[in-house]
């Protein structure tokens, strides 16, 4: 029988965005694959891809103990149903819940930490706890793989890793699905054609969208002829968003675009990408992902998304919060001549191509898995 590998994470985005190219990957190596996340649109776009499919469900920001219970229980059922040989888990509730299953049930696994979302900034209680669970999680896996070296560093020093981890350039980026986009014409936010700015993300408050809209407020002021758009899903947590945003949009501040199955329309037309996170990023493929297709980044000096950048280079880095850098970034962004912000663009093609290819992290993961199925072989 041919090796079966489970794949297990939160969202049906971050299979079809981020493990497309992995699955496919793995599958042409002769494994059997099984996919377990929460129903969504994207897996429409896999259906010429063979797999299991197994519908969970997780609240991913959830808290409550008995929800989380049931899904501990719904991955030892599935495992047992399905005996995988390796078990590859992604985000914060499959890294424990099915690494513990995992564990339980003497499957070897890899963790993939995608991040530390908002588990910094909450109480230290439940921040004690959560890193806790992380730990259990992460010191039992076969392999941890680390998206950026601050949340590695920070596991080492709190001794949650005491076997195989690895660094590696986050998800990567598809490139061959994000080559260089022709740059558009643009003026200095009040003559010529204007100047277009995206947030592209969930619309969160530690993800800085109200630093998003405060700068827009301000630079429409002086520079009319600029354009800020917000592409993404409302968390359910979140929902006041949808009025403040119809009200921007309605006095043509900050246009929101909802959730788009593609973005890259999106990026076409716009002449940088501003990421404003102070959240616990793993590595933000938004921005791998307009690097990748020529275009300069704005983003913050939050692990994740500084070292998508080549300051001043391929964009420019400012103080996480930091309202009044931010704007004054942006302003420059507007003085400088069109062609140097399209060559800002090729400096970050160039430099994602050379470091966060998909590809390195395809290798990365067939390596470890291929040891694992070797070892296990060894000993039977």
């Amino acid at each position: 029988m041919k090796p079966l590998i489970a794949l297990l994470t939160n969202n049906d985005d971050d299979v079809y965005c981020f493990r497309l190219e992995l699955i496919k990957a793995l599958i042409d190596k002769g494994y059997d694959l099984l996919i377990s996340c929460p129903e969504g649109p994207k897996l429409e776009l896999m259906k010429d891809i063979s797999y299991i499919y197994d519908n969970p469900k997780i609240d991913r920001r959830g808290t409550n103990i008995i929800a989380d219970v049931k899904l501990l229980l719904h991955y030892k059922k599935l495992f047992k149903k399905y005996h995988p040989t390796v078990v590859l888990t992604y985000t914060a509730k499959p890294n424990v819940y099915a690494g513990m299953a995992a564990r339980r049930l003497k499957i070897p696994y890899i963790c993939n930490v995608t991040g530390l979302g908002s588990v910094l900034n909450k109480t230290r209680m439940i921040k004690a706890f959560i890193m806790w669970l992380f730990k259990q999680s992460y010191r039992n896996a076969a392999c941890v793989m680390f998206q950026n070296s601050t949340n590695m560093k920070l596991a080492e020093e709190n001794d949650m890793v005491k076997g195989e981890h690895r660094l590696i350039p986050g998800s990567g980026v598809a490139l061959e699905r994000y080559p260089v986009q022709p740059y558009p014409d643009g003026g200095n936010g009040i003559d010529g054609a204007p100047v277009i700015f995206n947030y592209i993300g969930r619309i969160l408050h530690d993800k800085g969208v109200d630093d998003y809209i405060e700068v827009a407020k301000r630079i429409k002021q002086k520079y009319p002829n600029t354009e800020f758009n917000m592409l993404g899903f409302i968390e359910p947590t979140e929902s006041h968003y949808k009025e403040e945003l119809r009200l921007l949009g309605e006095q043509g501040i900050v246009y929101y675009r909802g959730s788009q199955k593609d973005v890259k329309p999106w990026i076409s037309r716009s002449h940088a990408i501003i990421h404003p996170s102070t959240y616990g990023e793993g590595m933000s493929n938004v921005l791998l992902e307009n690097a990748a297709s020529g275009r300069p980044i704005i983003t913050t000096d939050n692990p994740g998304c500084r070292e998508t950048v080549l300051d001043s280079e391929s964009g420019y880095i400012y103080s996480g919060g930091n309202v009044n850098m931010m704007t004054q970034i942006v302003e420059h962004f507007l003085t400088i001549d069109n062609e140097q912000r399209k060559m800002m663009g090729l400096v970050g093609r160039n430099y994602v191509e050379k470091n966060f290819s998909r590809e390195i992290v395809i290798k990365t993961y067939s390596d470890v898995i291929s040891r694992i199925i070797y070892e296990g072989d060894k000993t039977q």
